[in-house]
């Protein structure tokens, strides 16, 4: 398995939300993810970041103490995410709306941030037009785009001049088909054919199939993480793909750790692009990394940056930058808020 990794962490941004538990000394986050079904060990390793961050940085900020309530949507729901978004704001007054490992989930629950006015930290999904739907919003994970557009790039100036892509059909399946197709086209290459399958439980054999008899020069793949690159690798395997003859290509779902784990050597050969490797030495990398496997007895993922990110955005530019104050600004607005740090240079 080959990696290409085109950047490394997360762009931290600085927004405003509303006030109510943090007059009482507590930041209340509720933290919608996803903690059963297909997609568990990916929100588990996005919660296990949240968790690593708050061992790093202990429970209270700005003499706030930070509050998590915890609500698991169970996979693709946006019917759900809405709900739990809802009942933690009315019901249990959160300041703070976090985690949203799916993009379904993060544009349902888009609505209710705009609406009560509520910070809102998506700590993975990927569909570029995601914080366009709310004015209270910052994402600290990646967009497509801005990987897959580099890596289109990429495979065509490396030789690779026919290719297939196969990605799932929802937002981020269509935006890293998007973009890998037009920046391969752009440098030359040409798309021999597409396909799309369904978020939940597909079966892959088919599809496979499908890429194998056009005879492209690569296979470009785009799906969600968890547990389905392993049941497409094995796919891949089943029907006989040959990685040195047809090169398969796909972002860090794709090639995962516990993905790989599973797939065995069917994975080897797989080349994948992507913004965030555990191996990083940058010294905040190693850390981090460390802290986390003596925490977790596992390595960190892209999920698990996700989630620390995040919690990093909401301690140091949401609640210490203002000094342990909520204000209910939007994004657009932010220059207009008194920051006491900005007078020490912070």
């Amino acid at each position: 398995m080959t990696r290409l990794r085109v950047g490394f962490g997360c762009a931290i941004a600085l927004l405003l939300g509303v006030s109510t538990a943090s007059a009482q000394g507590t930041v209340k986050i509720g933290l919608i993810n996803v903690l059963s079904g297909q997609f568990a060990d990916a929100g588990i390793q996005l919660d296990n970041g949240v968790k690593t961050y708050m061992k790093q940085h202990g429970d209270t900020v700005a003499g706030k103490k930070i509050e998590i309530i915890r609500r698991d949507v169970g996979g693709p729901a946006p019917d759900v995410a809405k709900r739990f978004a809802q009942e933690l704001v009315v019901r249990d007054g959160v300041d703070i709306l976090a985690g949203f490992l799916l993009t379904p989930n993060a544009l349902a629950a888009a609505d209710v941030s705009a609406q009560a006015k509520k910070f809102m930290v998506v700590m993975n999904a990927a569909t570029s037009i995601i914080i366009t739907k709310s004015p209270y919003m910052i994402r600290t994970s990646v967009t497509l785009p801005q990987v897959m557009e580099t890596f289109g790039t990429w495979a065509a100036k490396s030789g690779l001049k026919k290719c297939y892509t196969m990605v799932t059909d929802y937002g981020p399946g269509h935006d890293s088909e998007a973009a890998f197709q037009r920046a391969f086209k752009e440098a030359g290459g040409e798309i021999v054919g597409s396909v799309r399958f369904p978020v939940a439980n597909p079966d892959f054999s088919a599809f496979v199939q499908r890429a194998k008899d056009m005879n492209p020069e690569c296979i470009y793949i785009f799906i969600p993480g968890g547990a389905q690159p392993a049941a497409l690798g094995k796919a891949f395997a089943e029907r006989g793909i040959d990685f040195s003859k047809t090169k398969v290509l796909g972002s860090g779902e794709t090639t995962a750790e516990q993905a790989l784990k599973a797939m065995g050597d069917a994975g080897l050969g797989m080349i994948s692009a992507w913004h965030y490797d555990y191996k990083s030495d940058a010294p905040l990398n190693v850390e981090f990394v460390k802290v986390f496997n003596e925490m977790h007895g596992r390595n960190p993922d892209f999920f698990s940056i996700g989630g620390y990110d995040g919690m990093h955005a909401i301690y140091i530019r949401r609640v210490q930058k203002v000094g342990g104050e909520l204000v209910n600004v939007p994004f657009d607005k932010i220059e207009n808020v008194k920051d006491p740090t900005r007078a020490r240079g912070g």
